[in-house]
Order: structure tokens, then C-alpha cells, then sequence
């Protein structure tokens, strides 16, 4: 959703992939089909990538402690694979280059599932399924669908599947870049930019809060975020279970009701 949906969201949908993010990177990661689950296994620890600055995925709360649907859907998957979450919160364009280099398990930010992205890494089963969505300043007209982004200042998350989505379907518009969320709404705010492209989920919290902002026109771009991984089956299969668990007994349509109000989850 992140499209790092970032996120985007992320693979897919723009979609983290994030929207979440992954596009942009190295050469295909070595498989390491024993280390992963192996260390998890052995040290009973689950570490987890995210931005930890992408309500309502992941942020701080007042207190300053994680929260958010996918801080609570990791906690519950540590839970079913019978580890601790460790949570290590890092900006977006640098997730992967953790996972890359290790100091991560997975990645768990609405990371879009893209034939690119999952060329490279593997991917759980999609925990949540999005799209795009063009948020603008409110009292703008003419912006609601991608042909209207042509020509546009469109503001997408560094890296995420938002910026490759946008470059690849509307070449003309103009691409500003952004490493958090606050900049490029201060940006639309300032009419330095004309709109942004982010998650659906993620828009439709944040204009509920935002008075200054809309979302325009439907979502498009339909995309499933998964738990990004370096290749390995064993913890792959691992992942999967545990999501498939946590489908069958309710646990998951209940951490999505919580957040959205609804089941966002398939």
C-alpha cells in the first residue's frame, strides 16, 4: 500500500510495496535457505523491517510506542511462529538494503508484490490487498483519474512502487521524490506539487484527519502486499502458515477491523 501503496505497498500496487519500495535495487540476493529461518528458530527472535512512520501501518503513538495494523499483524505473527517480534524501524528506501545485508528477517510495510520485486525476493501469501489512490488539496479540480496526472508535479515516496508506477504509466508527469510522508503533504499543502500518489488504505485514513486534503477519483492499480524476505523456501513456508493460521481462527480480519473498520485482507 505504500505503493514502499511507501509505501507504498509497497511491489504491486505501486503496491510499499514501501507501497509499499522495492524497485531500484541490486542484483538478485543470495538464497540462504538455512541462515534465515535457522537463526529465527535459534535465537527465537523474529526481526522485523518498517518505516514505523506510515500511519495507519505502522507510527508512534503518543506515548511513543509502535502501533498501527501491521505492528499488531507482525506481533501476531511472531506470535503464531512461536518468536518475539523485533521491531527495527528504518526509512523507507533503506529496508531493503537491510534485508540485503541481514540485519533484518523480513520486511513487513506494505510491500507490493510485483513480477520485478518477486524476481528478487520472495514473498508471503498478500496480508493486505489495496490500490492507488491521488490525493490532492481540497477545492482541486481536474486531477481524479492517471490520465490527469500528465504533465502534473506528482509527489511518490522514494523508491516505493508509487514512483515506478507513476514513471512507467504516465511518462510525462513530473516526478518529485520524497523520503517521508510529512514533506510531500507540506509540499501539497504549499501547492509546490499538485498531487500524490499513495495507498488507498493509508489515503482514507489520512483525510479523515486532514481537512485540507481529498482523495481523488476511484483506486486503481490493484495490488497484494506481502512479507518481504531474502530467498528461502523453509522461511517462506514458515511465513505462509502462520498467515494462513492467523486467517482461518479470524485473528487477521480482526487486527483489520480494528484499524479500517473493515476486512482489508483478501
Amino acid at each position: 500500500m505504500r505503493f514502499p501503496v511507501r509505501r507504498d505497498f509497497l511491489l504491486g500496487l505501486g503496491l510499499g510495496v514501501a507501497g509499499l519500495g522495492l524497485a531500484g535495487c541490486g542484483g538478485k540476493p543470495k538464497a540462504d535457505a538455512e541462515s534465515g529461518l535457522k537463526r529465527i528458530e535459534a535465537t527465537k527472535t523474529l526481526r522485523i523491517g518498517l518505516e514505523g512512520t506510515y500511519p495507519p501501518f505502522n507510527f508512534q503513538d503518543k506515548d511513543g510506542q509502535l502501533a498501527g495494523f501491521e505492528v499488531d499483524f507482525a506481533k501476531a505473527l511472531a506470535a503464531q511462529m512461536k518468536v518475539k517480534p523485533d521491531f527495527r524501524p528504518s526509512p523507507f528506501a533503506g529496508l531493503l538494503g537491510a534485508l540485503e545485508s541481514k540485519r533484518i528477517d523480513v520486511v513487513i510495510n506494505q510491500i507490493t508484490i510485483t513480477p520485478e520485486r518477486a524476481a528478487k525476493y520472495d514473498f508471503s501469501r498478500p496480508y493486505t490487498v489495496s490500490g492507488i489512490q491521488i490525493i490532492v488539496r481540497k477545492g482541486r479540480t481536474g486531477i481524479a483519474a492517471p490520465a490527469d496526472l500528465a504533465g502534473k508535479k506528482v509527489g511518490v515516496g522514494l523508491g516505493t512502487n508509487y514512483e515506478t508506477w507513476l514513471r512507467a504509466n504516465v511518462p510525462t508527469a513530473i516526478v518529485r521524490t520524497y523520503d517521508d510522508d510529512p514533506t510531500k503533504y507540506q509540499d501539497l499543502k504549499a501547492g509546490r506539487i499538485d498531487a500524490v500518489l499513495n495507498d488507498r488504505l493509508v489515503a482514507a485514513d489520512f483525510v479523515k484527519t486532514s481537512p485540507d486534503f481529498v482523495a481523488s477519483g476511484p483506486p486503481f492499480a490493484n495490488q497484494g502486499m506481502g512479507v518481504a524476505m531474502l530467498r528461502d523456501p523453509a522461511l517462506k513456508v514458515a511465513i505462509d502458515q502462520a498467515i494462513d493460521a492467523l486467517r482461518a481462527d479470524g485473528r487477521l480480519a480482526a487486527i483489520s477491523v480494528k484499524w479500517f473498520g473493515v476486512d482489508v485482507t483478501k
